[in-house]
């Protein structure tokens, strides 16, 4: 009898000890499921934006450098969780022919999509058409080049009309025909509801004030979100 109930013993133990490990081993192999599963998620990719542009995506003259509009955008970016990671290459006083020779040292990184807003200090200068025409082509060639893949877009830009009607007209047009050219996305004007309007822009009348920014950055955001 004593021999009978230490056999259902061992069985009941046995019994009970498989169930245990199983019980494991499902626990754990669950645990590696769900860690595959989420590891895409935590390696994303962030994909850069480079801003590419003069003292208009540089910022000049506010009182806080992040006030300008590539890091407004980039504040929106954030808050809709979105992996992009914004660029701001503006220098003050660029034109078309210095950016053409700045760009290969920023290429060194890769660039997912490509913000152009170059072409207003030309425009002061009386530089020509054609001139400038010429550079921003050679600027996209070279970012097309270090990244095929590259989405484009190019901010539009005016010239005060005492440059004369001809060449606003000039110009003006240029832009939408790179933006053709090149299969860019186009900001119209970057300006747009700024220029011109006292209180958006700092006393020299011709760069915007921190609120003018804001605007700068729905015109532009307008264009870009749909490429995010």
């Amino acid at each position: 009898m004593i021999d009978i109930v230490r056999r259902y013993s061992y069985l009941f133990f046995g019994i009970l000890l498989f169930s245990c490990n199983n019980g494991t081993s499902d626990t754990t192999e669950n645990k590696n499921e769900k860690n595959e599963q989420e590891s895409p998620a935590k390696k994303e990719t962030i994909r850069n934006i480079l801003f590419f542009g003069n003292s208009l995506t540089a910022g000049y003259g506010l009182d806080d450098p992040q006030e300008a509009f590539p890091t407004l955008i980039q504040e929106k970016i954030d808050s809709l969780g979105l992996p992009y990671h914004c660029i701001n290459a503006g220098l003050s006083g660029e034109t078309s022919a210095g950016g053409k020779e700045r760009i290969d040292w920023l290429l060194q990184q890769p660039v997912d999509i490509f913000v152009l807003e170059l072409g207003a200090n030309d425009g002061l200068r009386g530089v020509s058409t054609a001139s400038t025409y010429e550079n921003l082509s050679d600027i996209v060639e070279k970012v097309l080049k270090a990244n095929p893949d590259c989405k484009l877009v190019l901010a539009g830009m005016k010239v005060p009309p005492s440059m004369g009607q001809e060449y606003f007209n000039e110009f003006e047009a240029l832009f939408p025909r790179l933006a053709k050219q090149y299969d860019m996305a186009l900001v119209p004007f970057l300006l747009d509801n700024v220029a011109g309007i006292g209180d958006l822009n700092q006393a020299d009348a011709v760069h915007p004030t921190a609120e003018g920014q804001k605007i700068l950055a729905h015109n532009v955001w307008a264009v870009l979100e749909p490429l995010l």
